[in-house]
């Protein structure tokens, strides 16, 4: 039987947002539904979307934080729909954003428990601690990501820039996983794994 493709699902895209111009966040505030401004607290006004339901934060220095999103194209639908309502509502706002994606987080699934023991012992770049945290963070170097890893074959994806790197570091980390023994595959199957009697027992 092949073995079978991790399957990742985008969770959360966050893009940031730069503008050449600066913004009064009174004036918005007063003028935009759907916001939030209290400047004692926080210096960036809070901008939430239905559709696509994200939450942006505006800084008077012109600049946007974009969260939420399920993907790149969502995070930047967002942005030009607020630029989009802000000018109907008579405030000027460049309609020119320069949107850069700074980390993307997704969820995946390698459809196979792991052996973390195993895993910190023989995998580079990792850190294990049980007993402060469940998971096995897993530095990759290309592309550049950090994977938190479980034993139940569910894993973290953070770092990424561009949406191609989730499925591509997904798949390295379950090649990488399964090439020092340390996948349990599930009984009836054979996805080419090297055959090894010392783990047999765990």
């Amino acid at each position: 039987m092949p073995k079978p493709t991790p399957t990742t699902n985008i969770e959360n895209v966050v893009a940031s947002v730069v503008f050449n111009q600066s913004f009064d966040l009174d004036e918005i505030a007063a003028t935009m539904p759907n916001v939030e401004f209290d400047p004692e607290r926080f210096p960036g006004l809070v901008y939430r979307l239905k559709s696509p339901k994200t939450a942006t934060l505006v800084f008077n220095t012109g600049k946007m934080v974009c969260t939420g999103a399920k993907s790149e194209k969502e995070a930047r639908r967002a942005v030009h729909k607020i630029v989009k309502l802000v000018n109907e509502a008579g405030i000027n706002m460049s309609r020119k954003p320069i949107i850069t994606v700074q980390n993307i987080v997704a969820s995946a699934n390698l459809g196979a428990e792991l052996n973390l023991e195993l895993a910190a012992m023989r995998l580079e770049n990792t850190l294990y601690e049980p007993e402060q945290f469940p998971g096995l963070i897993y530095r990759m170097r290309d592309p550049k990501v950090v994977i938190l890893l479980f034993g139940s074959g569910k894993l973290v994806i953070t770092g990424a820039k561009f949406e191609p790197q989730i499925q591509e570091a997904a798949e390295k980390a379950f090649d990488r996983l399964l090439e020092l023994n340390v996948v349990r595959i599930p009984e009836g199957e054979d996805w080419g794994q090297a055959d090894s009697d010392e783990d047999d027992d765990w």
